[in-house]
């Protein structure tokens, strides 16, 4: 065999070896970059969706994607806004979803306000009012909502929500009524409260996971209910947000026969399941991490792909 043709063989085989360890350490293709409108009326969102492979023919069940306070870009690579960028939690989870068959949605608040970097930690209470948690992000969340309802590949009534931090307050705020009990964060008209009116199951998020979120606004709300299960997984050694608000809030809820999971993970730290080493060198956190997705996948299996008589969708 000439040189030449031996070369050629040679890299083929390289090749097709990288593409098969790639394949199977859960390797998938950049999703895709896409634009729809926040149902506040003036603001054209960013969105990552990942698809399902083509094995799993659809439609599908679908998941909206809720980023935290840093915003959905890595820090490594600042300015660059793009889905090269998410950062790897993100990416991973959006992976994780659309590996098991579910179209994932991961929604920018930030970067198409001018906020892509989002805000440092110990700023909450200086955060743009533009991209509040409570009365602006939860109609970027329906936003997502109403988007994949137009598509052929989503089950419409079977969407569900997952939120971190930042992003599960959103969540949270976006499954109740708002503010009926206590005046809102800032001044609202009576359009801008009537698009955050939070709706029925059969027309809103089926189910939602709120990881590390921060629950006070909720709790002092004193009558909040969310409309769909709920399913909330907190830090026990948490840096940001207090898990014992958290257990508060569920406290309440179970009070009132609200269908809420709670589980906290002790020693676990804010982020938990950041894929990072950082994060997951430390025990806790790499149990915390295990445990959620394990049950991520049982809840929404069993909210958003069971019938009613107990058979799957």
């Amino acid at each position: 065999m000439r040189r030449e043709a031996r070369y050629a063989v040679v890299t083929i085989a390289r090749v097709l070896v990288v593409l098969i360890c790639a394949a199977g350490s859960g390797f998938a293709a950049t999703p895709d970059t896409v634009k729809f409108p926040s149902r506040d009326g003036k603001t054209e969102l960013t969105g990552y969706l990942f698809k399902p492979p083509s094995t799993m023919p659809g439609p599908h069940a679908a998941v909206v994607m809720l980023h935290g306070r840093a915003g959905s870009y890595s820090s490594l690579k600042p300015g660059l806004i793009s889905a090269e960028n998410l950062t790897a939690r993100h990416r991973m989870w959006g992976e994780f979803w659309a590996a098991r068959g579910y179209l994932a949605l991961h929604v920018d608040s930030f970067g198409p306000r001018g906020y892509a970097r989002g805000f440092p930690k110990g700023s909450y209470k200086n955060r743009p009012a533009e991209v509040n948690e409570q009365t602006v992000r939860p109609l970027d969340a329906y936003g997502a909502l109403d988007w994949l309802r137009t598509r052929d590949d989503v089950i419409k009534d079977r969407i569900g929500v997952q939120g971190w931090s930042n992003g599960g307050m959103t969540l949270l705020a976006a499954l109740g009524p708002p503010f009926t009990n206590s005046a809102p964060p800032v001044a609202l008209d009576k359009a801008h409260l009537a698009r955050l009116a939070a709706p029925l199951p059969e027309n809103g998020f089926r189910a939602a996971i709120a990881q590390y979120p921060g629950c006070a606004a909720q709790r002092d709300q004193g009558d909040y209910q969310p409309y769909a299960p709920l399913l909330m997984l907190v830090a026990g050694d948490d840096d940001e947000v207090s898990p014992r608000v958290c257990a508060s809030l569920v406290e309440q809820l179970k009070q009132r026969n609200v269908p809420v999971e709670f589980v906290n993970y002790d020693g676990a730290h804010h982020a938990y399941d950041d894929p990072g080493k950082t994060k997951q060198s430390h025990g806790p956190n790499r149990a915390a991490t295990e445990d959620t997705q394990r049950r991520a996948v049982e809840f929404f299996q069993r909210q958003l792909r069971g019938n009613p008589d107990g058979s799957i969708k």
